[in-house]
This record gives C-alpha cells, sequence and structure tokens, in this order.
C-alpha cells in the first residue's frame, strides 16, 4: 500500500477559539499588494510597474505563545527537576529519536468531561486493542475534545490523564505521549472544582507533574485522532528549537505504511 501522511495538527489562526482569553495567537496579514513598500525599501529605484502583476511579496507577523496551537511540551515546563531531582530539559534539548516513533492510540472518548484517567483504565484500553507498549512508543489519546475543536466549549471538554496513569506508560519506557484536548491533564474548570471540594493540591496539574518523578514530552491540542487506526502507524512531530524553551511549535502527523491497518474494530458512539 502506499504511503499515507494524516495531519493530526491544528492551524494558527486569529478566530477559532482553543485557548483561554488572551492566550491565543495574534497573526497581522500583509498580501503581496499592500505589502509593496517593503520590498520597494530594498531595491532603491525600483517601481510597482515593475513589479510581476503589480505584487510584491506575502508575509505574515505573528504574536504567540510557545503553548498557542499543537505543540510538543518540555519537561522543563512541569518543573525544574525531572528523573527525581535532575535538571528538567528545555524544548531545544529534547532527544529527536523521541519524536519519531511507532504510534498507538488510546479511545478514551466514552469518558465524561473532566474524567480522570487511572492507570487501569490504561491497561484496558490496550488489553482492548491487543498491544503491548514498547519503550519510545508514542501514545496519543483521543477524547471528546476532538470533536469540539472550533467550539467555544472546547477548552472546558475531555478527560485528563491522571499521575497514576502517565507513570504507567513512562514506566513501560513511553517518553512522548499527546492528546487532542487543551492540555494533557482534566480542563482547569473541572479540576478548580475539584479542588474546591477537596482542598488536595496533589490533584492540580497531577499528570503534569509525573515527569517530576520520570521526564517526559507530551503533545497538546492535537487534531483529527478519529481517523487514526489503534495501532499500524508512526507518529511525527519534531518541535522547533527555542533555546531554553518550555515547549515548541510542531506540525504533529501520522504515517502510516500500510493503509489497510484497521483493527480492532472503533469503539461506536
Amino acid at each position: 500500500m502506499a504511503r499515507q501522511i494524516i495531519d493530526i495538527s491544528i492551524a494558527l489562526d486569529n478566530e477559532t477559539p482553543v485557548d483561554q482569553p488572551g492566550f491565543g495567537p495574534q497573526i497581522e496579514y500583509q498580501d503581496p499588494v499592500s505589502n509593496i513598500p517593503e520590498i520597494l525599501r530594498f531595491f532603491p529605484g525600483l517601481t510597482i510597474d515593475q513589479l510581476p502583476g503589480g505584487e510584491g511579496w506575502a508575509n505574515e507577523t505573528v504574536k504567540l505563545r510557545t503553548h498557542s496551537g499543537t505543540h510538543l511540551d518540555a519537561p522543563y515546563h512541569y518543573h525544574t527537576t525531572m528523573d527525581g531531582g535532575k535538571r528538567a530539559i528545555t524544548i531545544d534539548e529534547v532527544p529527536l529519536e523521541w519524536c519519531f516513533q511507532r504510534g498507538v492510540k488510546l479511545d478514551f472518548r466514552h469518558f465524561p468531561d473532566g474524567y480522570v484517567v487511572t492507570a487501569q483504565d490504561v491497561e484496558d484500553e490496550l488489553k482492548r486493542i491487543g498491544h503491548t507498549l514498547s519503550a519510545l512508543d508514542i501514545v496519543l489519546v483521543n477524547t471528546r475534545a476532538g470533536a469540539r475543536y472550533g467550539f467555544p466549549d472546547y477548552i472546558d471538554v475531555g478527560i485528563g490523564m491522571g499521575r497514576e496513569a502517565t507513570l504507567y506508560l513512562l514506566e513501560r519506557g513511553v517518553r512522548l505521549t499527546g492528546i487532542d484536548a487543551w492540555g494533557w491533564d482534566a480542563p482547569f474548570s473541572h479540576m478548580a472544582k475539584r479542588y474546591a471540594e477537596t482542598k488536595d493540591p496533589a490533584i492540580i496539574w497531577e499528570g503534569h507533574r509525573a515527569g517530576m518523578q520520570i521526564g517526559y514530552c507530551h503533545l497538546e491540542k492535537l487534531h483529527n485522532l478519529e481517523s487514526l487506526p489503534a495501532t499500524g502507524f508512526q507518529v511525527c512531530c519534531f518541535p522547533v528549537k527555542i533555546r531554553r524553551g518550555s515547549a515548541g511549535w510542531t506540525r504533529a502527523v501520522a504515517i502510516l505504511e500500510d493503509t489497510a491497518v484497521r483493527s480492532p474494530a472503533p469503539r461506536v458512539y
């Protein structure tokens, strides 16, 4: 079968509500006509009529956080230490071999919004799809949030990966994971409600903080995971190299070498 490349990233734009107010990107567009003065400054004596069709070049000026759009979080994002006290690596230090490996998808769309996934949930899903984890497998988590991309409630839907669920993966050699929700943990609105009820600070960012024990990276704001089989694909997600950065943007893709691989049967919703 021919190779199939599936885009599992979201686009950066000014309109789609995928962040809390004030956290999204700001993109200023310069089209080939309005940007003519810029090209004329580089070439004294050049006139508009000498340009093909009277057009210059297009350009964009972008202001955004490293956690805008589909991005890869470095261990430094979770804490200054990892692996039980070692200095946490930044995004420019993430081993590239973590970012191009065999992928496996866990389908947790049936869980309610705000649910915190347990180690047993992960084990049950791996058994359902018939997959045994190997070191450096990239584990992608499909949640209900994927279907709400582009809607105002996107940041409040989907599940979170709990500390024990995360450590279950890391203890088996996984070093890179991903999710189609706003974050790896439960949405902040659900997390805040649980904290108000329990006053237990351990529930805040518990999946992220697992990186203090075993360093790892995760992708956030993935998309289109429902189009992937449970196994039979690779994930490529090299991050932009930002010195001392806590994250880097990535055009994450899934690569299927054999498009006939479609087992087991997907969950029915």
